[in-house]
């Protein structure tokens, strides 16, 4: 059973929409077989229909044990006193009430220290996703993530095949947290930050797309 209260970002939006970006693992298939068994409530009554939700509902889904097993099946890639290292999966946060760092904690439950992220990627983002074990290993890491002693590396599929096969770029970046957008410019504006990425070519394909090996210096 799942148990979730719906938060002001949700209000007056559709139950599948606030169920699947919030119960990471769950697809549209399950969800509806669930709501068609009468599998879900909202303020204690069952409800078989995609109906509209407000803030500060309590809903409840009852899912198939199976669907837990699947839930916290993780990838792990290394592991050893000090650090995990996961293959983190498309379409989950690095953080917050339904996200990686949360399921490992439900996994090390028992822990003294709960294994804490050192960096974040975006939600449709796969990659390793580094974690500290205890709190001397988190300081450590931390440290030398802001001091760029770590390289953080990204494969990268694009269209088109670049003029150049190794190149830097500088622009400027804005992110505007109130409507979660990123601006980038060519030139310095208030209120930008500089930022410095290198790529490489590792394969030009014949289909017009080119695999990049991309790095980004600035954080």
């Amino acid at each position: 059973m799942e148990k979730l209260i719906v938060n002001k970002k949700y209000n007056g939006k559709k139950l599948n929409t606030f169920l699947l970006e919030n119960i990471y693992g769950l697809n549209q298939n399950l969800l509806y077989k669930t709501l068609r068994k009468r599998d879900v409530k909202i303020n204690g009554k069952r409800i078989n229909s995609n109906v509209n939700i407000f803030e500060n509902d309590e809903i409840l889904i009852y899912l198939p044990s199976s669907f837990s097993e699947i839930k916290y099946n993780l990838d792990i890639i290394y592991e050893d006193d000090n650090i995990l290292v996961i293959n983190k999966p498309y379409n989950i946060e690095v953080t917050g009430n339904v996200s990686l760092t949360s399921i490992v904690h439900l996994i090390y439950d028992s822990a003294s220290f709960k294994p804490m992220p050192c960096h974040r990627l975006d939600r449709n983002t796969t990659g390793l996703t580094l974690f500290a074990k205890n709190q001397e290993a988190l300081d450590v890491l931390l440290y030398k993530f802001k001091n760029h002693e770590i390289e953080k590396h990204y494969l990268a599929l694009v269209y088109g095949h670049p003029k150049e096969n190794r190149k830097t770029s500088e622009a400027f970046l804005f992110k505007d947290t109130k409507k979660s957008m990123v601006y980038i410019s060519d030139e310095f504006k208030k209120g930008y930050q500089k930022i410095i990425t290198t790529y490489s070519v590792i394969e030009k394909r014949n289909d017009n797309t080119s695999l990049l090996d991309v790095e980004i210096k600035t954080r």
